[in-house]
């Protein structure tokens, strides 16, 4: 069973290490649509960031668009117009095949070079495609297939682990 207190203190712990072993100088966290931003608005809360929250979409930066066609859920992005040379926090829900992370970070680069980006996930699972690794990390596991992680929110925060029905 999945705790997302548990998690999120984690995560928190680790990014504080991190700020200090990086030497973070006031970081703009950024989180992606949705469950991202769901975990950043906490974790941007305790972590007592000044700036806002940035949110990110990367509906039209990822590698699948042509194949699943405009999401009708598409929602702004919403970042300081010139991030250059800012260091960033980058958080997303669940790290999987890396893709999303590619994505976003293709659009980050949209608005300027940022000095660093430190990424912090909620949970890794298993089937990297990309070669990129978070940072931080609330918990890894694995799953077996017919297997997903669901996350609920934003408010509660909720995650959970489905088995989906085997196709007839």
């Amino acid at each position: 069973m999945l705790d997302i207190n548990d998690l999120l203190n984690k995560l928190e712990t680790e990014l504080k290490r991190v700020i200090v072993e990086r030497g973070l100088v006031d970081p703009l966290m950024i989180g992606v649509r949705t469950g991202g931003v769901w975990v950043a608005e906490q974790l941007h809360q305790r972590l007592g960031i000044k700036d806002e929250l940035g949110l990110l979409d990367i509906s039209f930066y990822r590698d699948d668009f042509s194949q699943i066609g405009v999401n009708p859920n598409v929602k702004p992005s919403h970042l300081p117009q010139d991030i250059k040379g800012r260091d960033i926090i980058l958080i997303d829900d669940v790290f999987y095949t890396g893709r999303t992370i590619r994505a976003a970070l293709n659009e980050i680069f949209d608005y300027g070079r940022p000095n660093q980006v430190v990424l912090a996930v909620l949970i890794e699972r298993d089937g990297k495609q990309i070669p990129l690794c978070p940072d931080c990390v609330g918990t890894s596991i694995s799953l077996n297939a017919g297997q997903r992680i669901k996350l609920t929110g934003p408010s509660p925060l909720g995650i959970h682990l489905q088995t989906l029905d085997a196709v007839a």
